[in-house]
């Protein structure tokens, strides 16, 4: 189908579809009790402190090694409470694989504190609150509130944003994560929102890959701007 015919919510609502034929499991990559989306509310948010950290920890860090690291990072701080007390040096021994390990140890725990003092351990359920913790920004408090509130929200990590780019959903010079979000947000359906960012990370390790994207075996190739433009 020719770009130009397509509007950005025609592309969105195709790309959507797609993936969710593709995967029709969305699930976070990052391991941290509540990710397969079927707990009660209650037990979401009692385990919510840890899909924060390790989102904290993904900065810079593959997923798969933020998994196994939070094995032991978990095992010995099992509570937001305890984590909160932690010795930053003890977490940051413990983190050091994921790298930046000073300050992500520093923000983990300050974070940690501010729920227990703050908001009796639980994440809180708006962007403004999430954004006051400490090392939150925009993609790691959109991703919270997708995942664990079930509010619209989109996530733009790199991978994200240049893989939205090769769709033609803007320019795939655009780099910049808040106009990303901004875009998107206006195309893809609210309700679709926080799963389509977990289908599109998924796409882009299997079939969308940074430098050899398998475009003759991507289901997305039909209304994909960048294979139209080749």
């Amino acid at each position: 189908m020719p770009k130009k015919t397509l509007t950005p919510k025609a592309r969105g609502a195709l790309v959507v579809d797609a993936l969710k034929k593709q995967y029709p499991t969305a699930v976070c990559a990052l391991q941290w009790g509540g990710e397969q989306g079927n707990l009660p509310l209650d037990q979401m948010k009692q385990l919510s402190w840890r899909l924060l950290v390790m989102a904290r920890l993904s900065a810079q860090c593959t997923d798969a090694r933020v998994n196994i690291v939070c094995k032991d990072l978990f095992a010995t701080y099992p509570t937001v409470q305890s984590m909160a007390e932690a010795n930053v040096t003890d977490i940051e021994n413990i983190i050091r694989p994921c790298g930046l390990f000073h300050s992500k140890a520093q923000s983990i725990k300050a974070s940690c504190q501010l729920l227990v003092e703050q908001y009796d351990g639980i994440l809180p359920d708006n962007l403004d609150d999430l954004l006051s913790l400490p090392g939150v920004g925009r993609k790691i408090a959109n991703l919270l509130l997708g995942d664990i509130y079930h509010r619209p929200a989109v996530v733009t990590d790199t991978h994200f944003i240049r893989i939205c780019g090769r769709l033609g959903f803007y320019s795939e010079e655009l780099k910049d994560p808040h106009k990303v979000e901004k875009i998107l947000v206006d195309i893809i359906d609210p309700s679709e929102q926080s799963d389509f960012c977990h289908r599109i990370v998924q796409f882009g390790r299997d079939i969308c890959t940074a430098r050899s994207p398998h475009c003759d075996a991507c289901p997305l190739s039909g209304f994909c701007a960048h294979v139209q433009g080749k």
